[in-house]
């Protein structure tokens, strides 16, 4: 009877164990690669703990140098070092804070050879990186030794245009972090600057952290588990967050493909998944948090339960594979109850 109970146990155990590596995957490899913006509050960091607080896995780290324009990156061993060390899901590219509020003739000749350089180091370490562009914001005041862009609106105004300039030259993504600033600060009463008028205090920095998480992972934060700053202004700023990037200019959807979630039927938790690319052209590979995978480019997946689950997407194309997680939320649906009418 004991060896009965002694294989019962053991078949369940092993059972769970199967269950839970199922359900583990690989984390997501994120580097940025800046200057004091990013350092500030340790803002790759604060990024580290909204992925865990939503129940992510990712390695988030930094090579920044302080000042550094995309000339000095460039001229960077250590930077050169970080990229090489591992096999990089995303690397996130940020420059000086005035770099890119010159015109085009400028950024050519000033930006553009020195990001060349740093992007085909990139590609060489890993063909299959996402790289991310990361807008920053003007100055409070803007500044005032250029009339260009002597004032916050008309500086800017000249970064988001130099960055997607960029966008344009090597058709990466931009993550609108400046614009999101811009919106916060016209908008809400959310101080963002640090003393200096140009460094992001700890909001400033919860921000760009909430604003990669949702470009990254296009899942709204949970309010309520954070830790960084208040609630309310945790609120605030994820709702810029989420309006800005429903923007049609910054579609997430740039690897072709398209969640769907249907929440309608109390008893039961859809996703539709499909995908643009052909069967023929590549391999796609679909995990759906919950032990469950799909190769088809398209089809519904069933929940049993209500909650938060990471969608993995492995996709095979010439450079090898790549990799894109989205948080998908289904909430607990309430039963309404029937109440008898007495009569008197």
């Amino acid at each position: 009877m004991s060896r009965i109970k002694f294989f019962i146990v053991f078949f369940i155990i092993l059972f769970f164990v199967s269950i839970s590596n199922a359900s583990t995957i690989e984390p997501l490899k994120v580097l940025f690669i800046g200057n004091s913006y990013t350092q500030m509050n340790q803002m790759p960091t604060l990024l580290k703990k909204i992925i865990d607080k939503s129940g992510n896995n990712a390695i988030v780290e930094q090579s920044t140098e302080p000042g550094a324009s995309f000339k000095i990156h460039s001229e960077r061993t250590e930077m050169y070092n970080k990229i090489n060390s591992r096999k990089w899901d995303y690397i996130v590219l940020q420059g000086y804070s005035r770099e890119l509020t010159f015109d085009n003739n400028y950024i050519d000749t000033a930006t553009v050879p020195f990001l060349n350089k740093i992007i085909d180091s990139i590609y060489s370490n890993n063909s299959c990186t996402n790289i991310l562009l990361f807008m920053t914001w003007g100055y409070d005041k803007g500044f005032l030794s250029r009339d260009e862009i002597n004032t916050f609106d008309k500086m800017a105004d000249r970064i988001e245009k130099g960055y997607f300039y960029l966008a344009k030259i090597y058709n990466i993504p931009v993550v609108p972090v400046g614009v999101v600033w811009k919106s916060v600060r016209k908008e809400t009463n959310i101080d963002l600057y640090a003393s200096d008028s140009a460094h992001p205090n700890i909001n400033g920095s919860f921000l760009i952290a909430t604003t990669f998480y949702n470009f990254i992972y296009f899942g709204e934060l949970n309010t309520n588990e954070n830790s960084i700053v208040n609630k309310e202004t945790s609120y605030l700023i994820n709702k810029k967050v989420q309006d800005v990037l429903q923007q049609k200019k910054y579609n997430l959807n740039y690897y072709s493909f398209n969640l769907k979630l249907d929440n309608s039927d109390r008893r039961k938790y859809k996703l539709f998944y499909s995908s643009t690319y052909s069967q023929n052209d590549t391999n796609i590979k679909w995990s759906f948090g919950d032990g469950k995978k799909s190769f088809d480019l398209k089809g519904v997946h069933l929940y049993k339960k209500p909650g938060n689950y990471t969608v993995r997407v492995q996709v095979d194309q010439e450079c090898g594979t790549k990799i894109f997680d989205r948080v998908v939320s289904f909430k607990k649906k309430t039963r309404i109850k029937k109440h008898k009418i007495l009569n008197k």
